[in-house]
């Protein structure tokens, strides 16, 4: 049923409302949110963004509220994962002709990737840690320590050295334009191999926590934690030190961004726009008259005059945008275009040609390892960006020049 901008979707639980329009919801997904719209710690409504699909527990793009619970796999494990961008002053027609060795820079300056299956010797990690790197840890690491003492896997594997470096998958960083041909610089990473660490082990140890009663659940992914259980308030300790370290993480990568930025380009000043915000988190949020946890699972908050980032895929265009604080998306927007195939899939029905002809003009990769990242595996992102215009106003459209992916 449509009402106002959003498709409402009757079910055993909760409701549904869907800013879908022209975009619509995979069967996988649909299932996924009837599930969780089940669960009897859920709040209100689900809220559901255009650029929704299938994920593993809980579906990319959907708004969780919860009361007095969190569900750690609808958070997941790139907990924290977010964008960031900031304007410049220089307008296009003083950028070089070639922007290789511009995208050179960047891949020096920020560690990306992932060999030796993370281990020691991982290109994607830094091996003798900077210093600015080393002092945002000093400020992370006593909250850090606590958590660790008190569940010690979760200190057993990477850190400080992931702290402002990249990543993989559909991380990346790139040098955009805008409507005015100004340089932007805008990159989307979260909180590395700590974070992952940190969502992977509480989700099953909600799972364990609840061995007696994950048999009623509709999916044991699902498997939460209540507010005075006993792990709750690590969680939520755990979880919020992740989504300072994601932030910490993505400041880290823009300051040596615009540093290598400096070294290759013509002088130019910052401008007064800058954002940095999550899209895979958790936050205590007051709607409809409650005190609640909004988990955001591919979603981004657009309170009333808020700004945000709505990403495209590589060659597709990407926004800044003001939030609208519209109340029945819990204050939400989408956080991308949306995958519209598995990786796999896009490896198999997209070749090498497809991908350079659909990345023409940009200074990216063009090999086989990307093309899981072409921009015909994600949903139209101007259709998207319509099925929420209810949701946020566009501040800035920006096209990429430089695309750096890991």
């Amino acid at each position: 049923m449509r009402v106002a901008g959003y498709e409402l979707i009757e079910t055993e639980g909760v409701p549904i409302k869907a800013w879908t329009r022209g975009v619509g919801v995979e069967d996988s997904a649909r299932k996924q949110l009837e599930n969780v719209a089940r669960l009897p710690i859920v709040f209100h409504h689900l809220a559901v963004m255009p650029d929704v699909h299938w994920g593993i527990g809980a579906t990319v793009g959907s708004v969780v509220p919860t009361e007095r619970a969190i569900i750690p796999a609808a958070v997941g494990v790139d907990i924290g994962c977010g964008m960031c961008a900031i304007e410049t002053d220089l307008p296009a027609n003083r950028l070089p002709d070639s922007l290789h060795e511009l995208r050179t820079a960047i891949e020096a300056a920020v560690p990306h990737g992932r060999t030796a299956h993370g281990g020691r010797g991982d290109r994607g990690a830094w091996h003798r840690i900077p210093k600015p790197a080393e002092a945002a840890w000093q400020e992370l690491v006593p909250a850090y320590r606590a958590l660790v003492a008190k569940h010690p896997r979760i200190g057993q594997g990477n850190d400080v050295n992931h702290l402002g470096t990249l990543g993989t998958g559909n991380h990346f960083i790139e040098v955009c334009l805008d409507e005015r041909d100004l340089v932007w610089f805008m990159l989307h990473s979260g909180s590395r191999g700590v974070g992952n660490r940190i969502g992977t082990y509480f989700i099953e140890l909600a799972k364990h926590d609840m061995r007696r009663h994950v048999a009623n659940l509709p999916d044991k992914d699902l498997a939460y934690f209540q507010e005075g259980s006993r792990h709750f308030a690590d969680y939520v300790e755990g979880v919020e030190w992740a989504q300072r370290y994601a932030r910490t993480n993505r400041q880290l990568m823009m300051d040596a961004v615009i540093a290598a930025a400096r070294a290759e380009l013509p002088r130019f000043q910052l401008g007064a726009t800058a954002v940095n915000c999550h899209h895979n988190y958790v936050a205590r949020e007051h709607h409809f008259g409650h005190d609640i946890f909004v988990t955001r699972k591919g979603a981004v908050r657009a309170g009333a005059g808020e700004l945000g980032i709505i990403p495209g895929s590589m060659g597709a265009a990407s926004f800044i945008v003001r939030g609208k604080g519209n109340r029945e998306s819990f204050c939400s927007c989408s956080h991308g275009a949306g995958r519209a195939m598995s990786r796999g899939e896009a490896k198999r029905r997209f070749s090498l040609e497809d991908h350079a002809r659909a990345t023409a003009g940009i200074e990216c990769r063009k090999d086989a390892d990307v093309i899981d990242e072409t921009p015909m595996a994600y949903k139209p992102i101007d259709q998207v960006m319509a099925a929420q215009d209810e949701l946020v106003e566009i501040v800035h459209r920006l096209r990429q020049v430089v695309c750096v992916k890991g």
